[in-house]
């Protein structure tokens, strides 16, 4: 994936013990990235979903979306790198994916749109040995007026 500009990350760098007062601040975005289809191609490979609206651009161009898409699981694993960047916890000795709720794909990422992550931390809970996260993440698309994903996103951050 390639980048094209400055980042225009904001972030939040916390402690756990802060954490529980930036309940409900939005986090920020991260830069505005691409994706190949190279890089959807190599996807489809690892995960055996040839679907034709991913890896066939003449086809895919006959669709209501006009080219290849990024799959939607392409797009879900690019939550890691957004939560991981816009929400870092200094004192974690670590850091867990606890799970996701409320996952959607609103809209397609055609493949070479410019696209970024957003992410507000929305609650903090304490659970044993720790705190729980909920960030609600999103993937928008430039000139979409509908994210490509939403989701809800729990971590747990443990002393």
């Amino acid at each position: 994936m390639s980048t094209s500009e400055p980042p225009a990350i904001a972030g939040l760098v916390s402690d756990i013990a802060g954490l529980p007062r930036h309940a409900g601040t939005h986090l920020g975005h991260t830069d505005w990235r691409t994706v190949t289809q190279a890089e959807v191609d190599q996807f489809a490979d690892l995960t055996d979903d040839h679907n034709f609206i991913h890896v066939d651009p003449e086809r895919a161009a006959q669709t209501p979306f006009g080219s290849t898409i990024m799959h939607g699981y392409f797009t879900l694993s690019l939550l890691a790198p957004v939560t991981q960047t816009l929400l870092q916890v200094t004192d974690a000795a670590m850091n867990v994916n606890y799970g996701l709720e409320k996952v959607r794909f609103p809209a397609p990422v055609p493949v070479g749109a410019r696209f970024r992550g957003g992410a507000e931390l929305t609650e903090v809970t304490e659970v044993k040995g720790g705190v729980q996260t909920r960030v609600v993440a999103t993937i928008e698309v430039e000139g979409s007026e509908k994210p490509a994903l939403v989701a809800e996103c729990l971590f747990r951050h443990y002393a």
